[in-house]
């Protein structure tokens, strides 16, 4: 099937919405939300297929009208509406390459510094609140689940949630190292510094995905919550770092007023990372979902950011470049998650 057959996709469509008249169909909740967001998804690509089909013939017969009169002014909105027709159809393009299997989801984004102390913590940070931007541009919700101050200035680490339809999607492009060149604030002798910082995304899984854990192979520590968090920061346990010891993998959950529901979106995040590990160990898929492992270093850098002595950001995979970094950094970043995207057609 290819990514966009819209008789495929409006058949799905049809059985669907008939699985939602069905008796029984609302008894199963987990069931019943899946196929709802399903039924969504492909009603706006529908719709907008049979808006951009109708644009298409308004256009030729504008066309034919424009060439039979010879009409400067008709010809002028014919210019125009091709334009915008052409942007429409790009956005709907932009949607059939997100058909991975959770590209849909929330996405779990956890930042780390390379080697470098202050100046790569700084770094860190820096990508975290271009995310951060580029998420509230497009009307995506972010929720900081764990934060790690560093000890001068940026962060340790952070993980964060991107709440959203196809979250995920979009900000898979950015999982590997980043890498940025700049004169340091923190050197008093003014001189060029590189730095390095590792962006892992993962998809939230849905309540829909059965993976099983086994109470006794788990370590459960509470703690008090630091960094930039509410008044409850501080005052009570409520923080809760969970270890999933056959695999060593640890996640940790500060964001929440209560131990109970840290500990809850705890068990959402260790599902994820889980999840990762089968994917990898199973289906050889690591790369769809959490991208090639490599050290936070020179050399394996998906993206390089320059701020001096020139200004660039350039993409190493897709090739592609842009010289303003200050809009970079403001969250600017929809052309590189979508020349990633159409990468990978």
């Amino acid at each position: 099937m290819s990514l966009f057959d819209i008789l495929k996709l409006n058949e799905e469509l049809n059985l669907l919405e008939e699985q939602t008249m069905s008796e029984n169909f609302w008894n199963d909740s987990k069931n019943s939300k899946k196929v709802l967001s399903r039924i969504k998804q492909l009603k706006y690509k529908c719709t907008e297929y049979n808006k951009i089909k109708t644009e298409i013939n308004d256009l030729i017969e504008l066309s034919e009208l424009a060439n039979m009169e010879s009409d400067i002014e008709v010809a002028k909105e014919i210019i125009k509406n091709t334009k915008k027709l052409e942007n429409n159809f790009a956005k709907l393009q932009l949607q059939t390459l997100l058909s991975g299997k959770y590209d849909s989801n929330n996405a779990i984004v956890t930042i780390h510094p390379g080697a470098g102390g202050t100046e790569s913590q700084d770094w860190a940070e820096m990508l975290y609140r271009m995310y951060s931007r580029w998420a509230n541009k497009n009307n995506y919700e972010v929720k900081e689940l764990d934060y790690l101050e560093g000890e001068e200035a940026g962060l340790k680490s952070v993980t964060f949630e991107i709440i959203g339809d196809n979250a995920y999607g979009y900000i898979k492009c950015e999982k590997g190292v980043h890498r940025l060149v700049r004169i340091s604030p923190f050197d008093s002798g003014g001189r060029r510094h590189t730095s390095f910082a590792s962006v892992e995304v993962l998809p939230e899984i849905t309540d829909d995905i059965e993976i099983e854990i086994n109470p006794d192979d788990l370590r459960v520590d509470t703690y008090r919550a630091s960094g930039a968090g509410g008044q409850h920061i501080n005052k009570t346990s409520s923080a809760v770092r969970i270890t999933h010891i056959p695999t060593n993998t640890v996640v940790a959950c500060q964001s929440e007023r209560s131990q109970i529901q840290n500990r809850e979106t705890a068990m959402r995040m260790l599902k994820s990372k889980l999840l990762d590990l089968k994917e990898k160990e199973q289906k050889e898929k690591i790369e769809d979902l959490k991208g090639e492992q490599k050290d936070i270093a020179w050399g394996s850098q998906i993206r390089s950011y320059v701020f001096c002595p020139y200004t660039m950001v350039k993409d190493h995979r897709t090739n592609y470049e842009v010289g303003n970094v200050e809009a970079v950094m403001n969250g600017e970043i929809d052309d590189f998650l979508e020349s990633y995207l159409k990468m990978k057609l």
